[in-house]
């Protein structure tokens, strides 16, 4: 049984960061893209980060592309991603997902990931 576990969201205020974290068990990230999507209110789901497996290339929305960062401890099975610099537009519940397919940029646009976690709020608020 595959499961993917977030932690790590909150409240924060703008310009300060945090660190999500994403515990998988039952496949190993080795071998799976695993991506961070987020879902703000009234809006769509947005593929925000990305770690393709193979050549195991990160991929990132432009909004986030210098402030997110997306890595992976393969000893732990688990994917993190860092951000800084959060402002308001960053609000929105955090899921992490995994898939056997999505290779490279892929993984970011298309969201049919195989497997998602619960998600985990992050607030960024004065």
């Amino acid at each position: 049984q595959v499961q993917l576990v977030e932690s790590g969201g909150g409240l924060v205020q703008p310009g300060e960061s945090l660190t999500l974290s994403c515990e998988v068990s039952g496949i190993s990230l080795n071998y799976y893209s695993i991506g961070w999507v987020r879902q703000a209110p009234g809006k769509e789901r947005e593929g925000v980060a990305c770690l393709s497996h193979g050549p195991s290339n990160s991929y990132y929305i432009d909004s986030v592309k210098d402030r997110f960062s997306i890595f992976r401890d393969s000893a732990k099975n688990t994917v993190y991603l860092q951000m800084n610099d959060l402002n308001e537009d960053d609000t929105a519940v955090y899921y992490c997902a995994a898939d056997g397919g999505l290779y490279g940029s892929i993984c970011l646009r298309d969201l049919t990931y195989d497997w998602w976690g619960q998600g985990t709020q992050v607030t960024v608020s004065s």
